[in-house]
Order: C-alpha cells, then structure tokens, then sequence
C-alpha cells in the first residue's frame, strides 16, 4: 500500500514554497535536503548497534569517528587530524582534534575515545572494528578490567596498539560502529543520539522519516544546506513518484526501474557508483551431497547469471567470478565467471553420483528482489535435474536459520562495511566465520585460510593484493557458493542538487558540501 505523506511531515514542508509542482526546472526554494533512499526505518540510532545500512547512514549524520570514509571511499581524518603509524604496523598514535564538543556541549577527549570503545565491545551489536586491538577480546568477555592496547597520555592523544599487524585497521575504525560516543549515555539515547557530527536529530517519526538540522559548531564547518529529511518509504514505486514529483531530491534507481539510461531527459540526472554489494547463494558445503565440488560446480553452471542479471536488475551489475568486486584492488578482471552450460552441469551431477530426486532447500527472505531470483534461480535448478524447494521466511529467521547450517542454500546479499577485498574473503569464506561470523558456506579450506590471514598482516600492498587474488582463486574453483553478480549503484538526482556523490560506502556521503540552487544540467 502506497503512503503518502503524513500529515506532519507535509505540514512542515508546506512553509517552505516549491516544495512540489513547478515546471520542472525552476529549483524549490525549500532549504530542507530530501533523501529517500531507505526503505525501513534504522533499528537504532546508536553506533554500538549499527548492524544495516540505514542505521550506518544516519549514524554518520550525528556521529564522528577517529577517520571517516569520503564519497569515493577513500579515509579522511575524524576526530584525529592526524595519526602515526609504528613501522611494524602495530600502534596507531592518534592525534586528536581539539576544542570538539558534543550536541549537548560536553567535551570531546581521549578519554571519551577509550570509554566509546568500552562500550562498543560491551553492548554493541558490531564489536568487528575494534576486536583487532590487543587486549579487546579479553575485555569483551569480562576477562580483563581495561583494554590493555589503549593508553591516553594526555586529553589529545590516543595510543592504539594491535594483538598482530592488520593492514585494514584504519578502515574499520571507519565504519559506524567505531563512532565516538559522550561519557554520559541518556536511557533514551537510542532514539535521541548525541554525538559530535554535522547534523543533530530533531525528530524521529518511526517508519516515515527523521529530521536533522546542521550543526552550526561542527569542527569541519556546518553544512551548507539549514536541514536534512531522510524520509522512509518502503515502495520502490512509490519513492519514483515522489521523484518525479519534486517531494525528494535524490532517488535510488529500484533494480526493476528501467528506460532511464535510455531516456534524454531522465539520464542527465543519473550518477552510478560501482557498488560493492554482492549477490550470491551460499551453498552449505557440509550438508548431504553439497559436500561435493562437482555438485556445486554444476549448481553454478546450471544458472544462466548473465540472463538473470539483464531480466531482474535491469543489467545494472557485473557477473561475479570470485567474491572480490572488480572495482576493488585485488580482483583478478581477467577471471571468466562459471559459464552458463546445462550439458556441463548434468556431466558434473552425473560424475558426482548425485541421487535423482534429491530435492534441496533454498532459503530466502521476503524482499521482492531477492524472491524473484529465488524463483529463478529455482527455475533453472530444475531444468538441470536439481529439484529445489523455496524456503521464505523474514531476514532475521534467515540469517538464524543459514548460521546454524540449517539451510543447503540460502540466497543473500552481502554489502562492504569498508572498501577492502578482505572485507568480502575473511568473513564470508574464512573457517573463522563459519555460521554467525558471516560463513554460512561452511566452507573450510586450510589453504584458503592461510592466504587470507597472511594478506590480513601483509603491509605491503602489492603483496597483499597478490594473496587476495590467490585466495579468491582458491575459493572459486571450490565453489562453496553460486556466484551471481555485483550491483551497480544508480542513483537519480535532481538537478538542482549541487553537490552530491554517490558514495561507494554507505556512510560515505554526510550531505555537508550539498546545496539547492539553480540547474545547471
């Protein structure tokens, strides 16, 4: 069912003339920046429970890490201007802004970073950017008083020393969990964050929008634009038409939306970004006769990915021949993805002895892009012999189910909570990660996990990328999962938004440099 506007929302943007209509061209004269990229509500708007993605992107309006990501994914200084690196890759000496205060006017200090980072690794739903720090481990699990690698000589500076070298460390302190936090937590803070970013919430209608105002005092200067709407609407329908009828100021293209490419008018709006998202089924390599490479290999030789990829996502992707994304260092561009071939994949179940009749579970959530591969996916299963029985339940019942390797498929999404090949080979394939830690392949392969581990403490680059796209190798050959694609990111924005990048991670783009003003395309 489509939602309009509440009446709320739409009284507050009635004061603002041009909110709606016009000819088109002519920019509002509202000085509120309308998103509309999520479709359901953040499960909270404190770091510690950042787990998605519409939870990471308002965190990143409130709240600052250490380092934060730019548009174009790159790190930037935080709350540290700048950093020291020791020579062994194991202590980050950061050296902190002075004078940043939070919202409500408390102070920012090196102590207010180690007491974050406490509770982060307490209470947090995503302890991940701060495991790596010695001492973090016995903390979280209540063996140790104190984190033994953080040390704070003075108000300014922050002393970070690692368990081993991890040449990724200063990505993941930015992702969202990692956010710095005040000393003092309210009971309601969830919902009324404090932080010391560029916006301040002022009000949080459940499943409809949230509304940011700049922070006039922020350490990198206030944003351009007086305030920020980031409404919720979960029809992909919907949020077209509220494009089209100047309700909001940047769209992302829903995946079946096709004809804009094609279109004069409509494409000078369109900015892409090479998404680092993944589609794949993960393939339960430990369950009955999915233990066998041949039968998983025919499994991907059974579906035709590039068919799929033009029907379903508008083309709007790149066939995956590994879990690394192409656009990421470490890719192997060269690698040819498993070809669609019925008669090959019926050789391979043959060769495996595989049953007739087995039938196979594939598990799915209920979003409408994921059951309309399911049931592709499906469709081409049986075709070469593989009976396939779907499996819809909710994400969260998913996600419980294929970690627990009850699920022998179970068809997902995977989006980089940094820009990093180890992002996407350490906990979607590594024995590590088995079930919880993102494994749902179950796959372990003792060659595998050496070549990424080393990579994950390789300082130098070139070698480190060269075991990244050995590892990837390793992986794909085993097949632990079907390889579908990498989404393209494309985003519709109007044109008289200057300013804006699509950002290639999700707390990429703050909207601080984004204005309203006259078109100029």
């Amino acid at each position: 069912m489509n939602r309009p506007l509440t009446l709320a929302l739409a009284a507050s943007l009635a004061i603002l003339p041009g909110c709606r209509g016009g000819d088109g061209g002519a920019p509002p004269t509202r000085r509120t920046l309308i998103d509309s990229r999520d479709r359901y509500d953040p499960r909270s708007l404190d770091p510690a429970q950042s787990t998605d993605v519409p939870t990471g992107r308002a965190v990143g309006y409130v709240f600052d890490g250490l380092v934060r990501f730019t548009p174009d994914a790159k790190v930037e200084p935080g709350l540290a201007e700048r950093w020291d690196t020791s020579a062994d890759g194991l202590t980050y000496t950061f050296h902190l802004r002075r004078g940043v205060t939070f919202h409500d006017g408390s102070p920012f200090t090196a102590r207010t970073v180690v007491r974050s980072f406490e509770r982060a690794l307490s209470v947090g739903q995503n302890p991940l950017p701060l495991l790596p720090i010695r001492g973090a481990r016995s903390f979280q699990a209540q063996e140790a008083r104190t984190i033994s690698g953080l040390a704070t000589p003075n108000d300014s500076t922050v002393i970070v020393t690692l368990a081993e070298p991890l040449a990724v460390f200063l990505t993941l302190l930015a992702m969202p969990a990692a956010s710095i936090v005040p000393d003092s937590i309210p009971a309601d803070f969830s919902d009324k964050p404090i932080g010391t970013g560029p916006w301040r919430l002022v009000e949080w209608r459940h499943d409809d929008y949230l509304r940011f105002v700049r922070n006039d005092r922020y350490f990198s200067g206030a944003p351009k634009a007086e305030s920020l709407l980031a409404r919720i609407i979960p029809e992909a329908s919907t949020t077209v038409a509220e494009f089209e009828s100047r309700a909001v100021d940047v769209l992302l293209l829903p995946e079946g939306e096709s004809g804009w490419e094609s279109d004069p008018k409509r494409s000078r709006l369109l900015q892409s970004a090479a998404g680092l998202r993944l589609y794949y089924v993960g393939i339960n390599t430990k369950r009955g006769v999915l233990a066998d490479a041949r039968v998983r290999r025919a499994i991907n030789h059974a579906v035709d990915v590039g068919a799929t990829l033009e029907q379903l996502m508008s083309g709007r992707g790149r066939r995956a021949s590994g879990v690394i994304p192409p656009s990421l260092p470490g890719a192997d561009t060269m690698r040819a993805p498993y070809a669609y071939d019925p008669a090959r994949a019926a050789a391979l179940l043959k060769e495996a002895s595989f049953p007739e009749g087995t039938e196979l579970e594939l598990w799915h959530s209920q979003d409408a892009t994921i059951s309309r591969l399911a049931q592709t996916i499906q469709g081409y299963l049986a075709a070469a012999g593989i009976r396939v029985k779907l499996v819809q339940r909710d994400g969260p019942s998913v996600r419980e189910a294929a970690r627990n390797g009850q699920t022998d498929l179970v068809l997902k999404d995977w989006w980089a909570d940094y820009p990093d090949a180890e992002n996407f080979l350490y906990p979607l394939l590594h024995s590590a990660n088995v079930g919880a830690g993102g494994n749902v392949s179950f796959y372990s392969n003792p060659d595998y996990d050496r070549l990424v581990t080393r990579a994950r403490r390789e300082l130098n680059e070139g070698t480190r990328l060269g075991l990244y796209r050995q590892a990837d190798s390793l992986a794909f050959i085993d097949a632990p999962m079907l390889y579908l694609f990498f989404s393209t990111d494309l985003l519709a924005v109007q044109p008289w938004v200057h300013g804006f990048k699509v950002p290639i991670i999700s707390n990429g783009q703050r909207w601080t440099d984004v204005t309203i003003g006259p078109p100029t395309r």
